[in-house]
This record gives structure tokens, C-alpha cells and sequence, in this order.
């Protein structure tokens, strides 16, 4: 005889049976927009050959506008940029400005660099939000020069800025001395290689002799040599900033002290000596 107290249990687990017999829904995790950009991401993009080597090139590459020198602007500018799945970079705009010909050469040195590794999220190459600093430091005691009046020339003598060297009347004084008390002025005209820098790397590579040492732990490097140019346009005290051993530094120091001349630097038309840091290229 059929009992009404089961009546509620039956119909529960009629209304149950068509739910168990469902498969279980799979869950979807929400796919990449592909151009959604991401400020922060499992997998960070980065420059192709790593940090260290993107701020050498930054260093390397970087020109520092003649005006802004003059009117002793310096500075960080803050570069923000996309880096884009390709590794390209896009959107190049300064999240900081410091001085408008500081922020537009920030900008030329970013679009102009090497490619990076794109970022990754959940395993997905995606667009990455970048902000890089560019420094722009003026080398220590420099600045404008300030000119002296010759006697009798009826010219009143500026107040010559704090640091600044007196020099011989009718000739000019320089803000700021060197550790050894000497002077330092910006040359009107910077040296560089006979032939541009581009011959000079060439040279450069023709006559590297790559250590054998370096070789066989196959290490590769851009070793940073600083060196004056004399007057007459020769290469001498050569120095390596940044040490990679293994032979390295002692070749970038050999290829510096055997280079050919250079053009020298020219401050009122003559030439002058002026330091200049380059890096010696190892690449196997």
C-alpha cells in the first residue's frame, strides 16, 4: 500500500534525477584582450640582452642637446612606453617632464633602442606598460664660460660664479676645476673617430683579438673604457670603468691604446683634450 508520508521524498529525487545526469560544466578562465594593456604581469617584459645592457646602451646612445648644455639643464625624464607581443616599442610618451629638449631627446634614445622580450601572462604573450628613467647628468664642474674684460676696454667684469677659475684678462674663466685644479670647459665641438663612429667600431672589430679564455666560457660582454683625446687627436689613459675579465678588459685596453687618431675636441677654434668613454664590443 502506498504511504503519502514518501510522497516529499519521491518528488525530490524526481526533481533531483535530471540534475545528476548532466555532465559538470567546465570552467572557462576569460581570455586576453589583445590590446588590453597590463601595468603589472606574471612574466615583466625585458630589454633583449638584459638591464645592464640596456642602460649601457641608453649611456652610450644618449646625446645631450648643445642648448640644454649651455643653459646647465639636467635631470631624470621619466619615459613611459608600451612594449608591444612583437617586443616593439609604441606609445612612446614622458610621464615626468624636465626640460623640453631633455623630454624629446628621452623620447628619440627610447624609439630608436633594441627590441624587448615580450611579457607573458597565464602563459600568453600580452602588451606591457613600461616607464624607464633617463638621466641626464652634466659632467661634475661644468657650466658656462664667463668672459673677462681685457684693461681698458671700458667692459665691466661679471661676477664670475661660485667654483669659477679667474682666467687671463681678454680670455675667458670656466665654471668650475678639476680634482687636479685645473679648469673645465665644454668644447664647442666634441672629438670623434677619423671617419665617424661608425668606421671606428669597424676598425674595432677587424683588429679585436678575442681572448681565448672569453671564448671557451663563451661570454660575451660590452666593456666600458674611458680614455682622453689629446690635442693632436691620439688615444691615452685608457682605463677600464666596469671589469668582465677573462681577457676582456685587458683587449678593450690594448685595441683603445693602438686605435688610430682621432679629431680632437675644439674650444674657441683650438683643439683641446677632452675624456670620452666608449664601449669595446665582445660578441661571439
Amino acid at each position: 500500500m502506498f504511504n503519502p508520508r514518501f510522497l516529499p521524498l519521491l518528488l525530490a529525487l524526481a526533481a533531483a534525477t535530471p540534475a545528476l545526469a548532466q555532465k559538470p560544466a567546465k570552467l572557462k578562465y576569460p581570455g586576453n584582450d589583445s590590446k588590453q594593456v597590463y601595468d603589472a604581469v606574471e612574466q615583466p617584459a625585458v630589454p633583449k640582452g638584459g638591464p645592464a645592457a640596456y642602460a649601457d646602451y641608453l649611456q652610450s646612445h644618449q646625446k645631450y642637446p648643445t642648448a640644454a648644455l649651455r643653459a646647465n639643464q639636467e635631470g631624470t625624464v621619466l619615459v613611459n612606453f608600451i612594449v608591444e607581443k612583437s617586443g616593439s616599442v609604441g606609445e612612446v610618451e614622458v610621464k615626468q617632464p624636465v626640460a623640453p629638449l631633455l623630454d624629446a631627446e628621452a623620447i628619440r634614445v627610447i624609439k630608436s633602442g633594441p627590441k624587448w622580450t615580450p611579457a607573458r601572462q597565464r602563459g600568453q604573450l600580452v602588451r606591457q606598460r613600461v616607464t624607464v628613467p633617463v638621466s641626464f647628468v652634466l659632467a661634475p664642474g661644468s657650466g658656462e664660460t664667463v668672459e673677462v674684460p681685457a684693461p681698458g676696454s671700458g667692459k665691466a667684469a661679471a661676477p664670475l660664479p661660485p667654483g669659477a677659475v679667474a682666467a687671463a684678462p681678454g680670455t675667458t674663466s670656466v665654471v668650475g676645476t678639476a680634482p687636479n685644479g685645473a679648469g673645465i670647459i665644454r668644447p664647442e665641438k666634441s672629438a670623434q673617430p677619423v671617419g665617424g663612429n661608425a668606421a671606428f667600431f669597424t676598425w674595432i672589430t677587424a683588429n679585436q683579438k678575442y681572448p681565448d679564455l672569453a671564448r671557451k666560457r663563451h661570454i660575451q660582454a660590452k666593456v666600458p673604457v674611458e680614455f682622453t683625446v689629446q690635442p693632436d687627436g691620439s688615444l691615452t689613459d685608457a682605463r677600464v670603468i666596469q671589469k668582465h675579465g677573462s681577457g676582456l678588459d685587458e683587449e678593450a685596453l690594448r685595441l683603445i691604446k693602438t686605435a688610430p687618431k682621432w679629431e680632437p675636441a675644439l674650444y674657441q677654434g683650438k683643439p683641446i683634450k677632452q675624456k670620452m668613454t666608449l664601449p669595446v664590443i665582445f660578441q661571439l
